[in-house]
């Protein structure tokens, strides 16, 4: 299904996500190639995409808000999308943040306040059971794109490793 993709895509069971950085006309023409791709497939599959869940979200600042199209239907734009039981919004202001990311921080600062001990075989269950979730709640649908997303995740991990 994802041979030769420039898109990043996540598939999760019943789910296929498809998301690129569209800054240029290059851009735009590559997600769309990749949008026939996945149509292609489906139909030499005997699949179909149900097109009216099929949505863009468009993110980040002065985004020119190209229409896109799978097959010969044309995508619906929308502003949020529920996914995992998490919203995901795309305001026009602001890029795209990690939902789980302030949550996941929070719990980091609560291990380090209020554990004691700093030894592996304390911090590490803690770590798992009360951080990791936080930042892999929305792996199956969010890729960091933009610097600051990247930056904040892998400041979270080296306040981790730095105990």
């Amino acid at each position: 299904m994802d041979e030769g993709m420039e898109s990043f895509i996540s598939k999760f069971a019943d789910d296929t996500k498809l998301g690129a950085c569209v800054d240029l006309l290059e851009g735009r023409r590559a997600l769309q190639k990749d949008l026939e791709q996945l149509d292609r497939w489906a139909e030499s599959n005997k699949m179909k995409f149900n097109e009216s869940k099929c949505q863009v979200l468009h993110f980040g600042h002065n985004n020119p808000m190209h229409c896109y199209r799978l097959g010969t239907v044309w995508l619906d734009s929308a502003q949020e999308e529920r996914d995992l039981g998490v919203l995901v919004t795309a305001p026009e202001h602001e890029p795209a943040v990690c939902p789980g990311g302030q949550e996941g921080q929070w719990h980091l600062a609560w291990i380090r306040n209020g554990v004691a001990s700093r030894s592996r075989e304390v911090i590490l269950p803690l770590y798992s059971a009360l951080v990791r979730p936080h930042l892999e709640c929305c792996v199956q649908f969010w890729a960091p794109q933009f610097r600051m997303d990247i930056e904040m995740l892998e400041r979270i991990q080296r306040r981790q490793r730095g105990w």
